[in-house]
């Protein structure tokens, strides 16, 4: 911004014409960054509530819930063949030739007489009823029922504790945009008060003309990140809106106490990790038990299948088809069911050795779950604490920061410093400012990458 050769009138009406539309374009951007997040703003969520949301509509744990269902309908399934099994069948036959028997002649022993036996038509419609007494496959079926519910419900509740994770991130994510939004509109009026002063000390011949035109360098720098993080506001919603199961074309508000917020940052840390705690190790534990029941299933397969039944025989006989069902001829019977599988090509026991080393893979896998949760849980204690003294630190230095920008720019307009002081000064405000609020919003998604890492995070909503 140069303005050699104007006079002082004409440079005042120039730079009040600058100041007025850097004003406009910074109320401009502010007014975006409020409004970007909601056409219609009537609604405002907090981080519970948009926890709660989650678990009524997305779309991942409404899936979790029917895979509920539909374990518990698998297992109905599977153990009804414990009660009756009732069946009606019939047939029809009608004989083009009639079967031939032969009998003795008693009047001439050794030649058979040949003659033919039957009916030329029967119809005999069947009711049986079998009952299961033992069998080794219905056995494992009732064993292992509640264990396949138990996996139901514990990927359900993984699930739970992957969308309280992703929610609260995501809302921590959204919070950080929308407090770096507020301080650097603050920041931008500063700088624009600057701009107007550092013009007012150079129309003075105070300062140089270079005072006022870095004062402007500052100031586009400070509305270019306000226009970032403003643009930056429209994903960060999408992207907790995906989370929740909230549908794309509506909108909603965050609502947060920033008091409250500070004091959930803390963590009790002597606490100490146990494995059992974590939902995956709880899985893996299921599993095992359901191999380990699949594994003493192939192990009784030897043993008999035993089945009592009852047949219930309505016969209809008659030679002239229109008469067919004129007569008929019942009887029934009942009795006893035993199969025993003496050689089934080796089966049995390659489906025991087989399952064993099934037992084997979910052995090694929970040495593997145990070293990848230790590492988690150090990863995000280390995080944490590293981030929990940076947040101190960055507190001190944002009171710190305020302090010497107040003094500088007090000391500048009385002509004791340069603007450079100033444009330090002001550089170390924001920076402290800014490295405030992503420390405090990091240790906040610090914390839940412990306790998720812990098994502590809550998912009982």
């Amino acid at each position: 911004m140069i303005l050699k050769g104007v006079n002082p009138l004409s440079r005042s009406v120039i730079f009040r014409g600058l100041v007025f539309i850097t004003c406009c374009l910074t109320v401009n951007l502010g007014a975006r960054a409020q409004a970007a997040p909601a056409a219609d703003s009537s609604s405002y969520l907090t981080l519970d509530q948009c926890i709660d949301y989650a678990f009524k509509h997305q779309p991942a744990l409404a899936q979790s819930n029917i895979n509920i269902s539909i374990t518990k309908l698998t297992n109905a399934i599977a153990l009804s063949g414990w009660l009756p099994q009732v069946n009606l069948t019939g047939s029809i036959t009608h004989y083009n030739e009639l079967p031939t028997n032969f009998i003795s002649d008693t009047a001439h022993p050794g030649n058979p007489i040949k003659q033919q036996t039957g009916v030329i038509n029967t119809s005999i419609p069947v009711l049986s009823v079998t009952q299961a007494i033992f069998s080794p496959s219905l056995l494992y079926a009732a064993k292992s029922e509640h264990l396949y519910v138990q996996q139901a419900l514990q990927i359900t509740d993984s699930t739970k504790i992957g969308l309280v994770s992703d929610v609260s991130k995501a809302f921590y994510n959204l919070l950080l945009t929308l407090e770096q939004i507020n301080v650097l509109k603050e920041d931008t009026a500063r700088l624009s008060k600057n701009l107007a002063d550092a013009y007012h000390q150079y129309v003075g011949g105070i300062v140089d003309m270079t005072d006022y035109q870095e004062a402007a360098i500052s100031l586009n720098n400070s509305k270019a990140q306000l226009k970032q993080a403003a643009e930056n506001v429209v994903p960060q919603y999408a992207t907790l809106k995906q989370f929740m199961g909230f549908p794309p074309a509506d909108q909603f508000n965050v609502s947060f106490d920033t008091v409250q917020m500070k004091r959930d940052i803390f963590f009790d840390t002597t606490q100490q990790l146990v494995f059992e705690k974590r939902i995956e190790f709880q899985l893996l534990q299921t599993n095992r038990n359901i191999q380990h029941q699949l594994t003493d299933s192939y192990r009784l397969a030897f043993l008999p299948t035993v089945s009592a039944f009852f047949n219930y025989n309505f016969e209809f006989e008659n030679n002239n088809f229109s008469s067919l069902y004129g007569n008929a001829f019942p009887y029934s019977y009942l009795g006893l069911s035993v199969s025993l599988p003496i050689f089934t090509g080796f089966s049995r026991l390659e489906n025991i050795r087989k399952a064993r080393l099934q037992e084997q893979l979910l052995d090694w896998s929970q040495v593997s779950l145990k070293s990848q949760i230790y590492t988690e849980y150090t990863t995000a204690l280390a995080n944490y604490r590293g981030n929990l003294y940076n947040l101190r630190m960055m507190q001190d230095n944002v009171a710190m920061a305020r302090n010497v920008y107040d003094i500088v720019t007090l000391q500048y307009q009385q002509g004791v410093v340069a603007y450079l002081n100033v444009i330090t000064a002001e550089s170390n405000l924001i920076t402290s400012e800014i490295g405030y609020l992503n420390a405090l919003f990091t240790v906040l998604s610090n914390k839940v990458d412990l306790q998720k890492a812990m098994g502590f995070i809550s998912y009982n909503h």
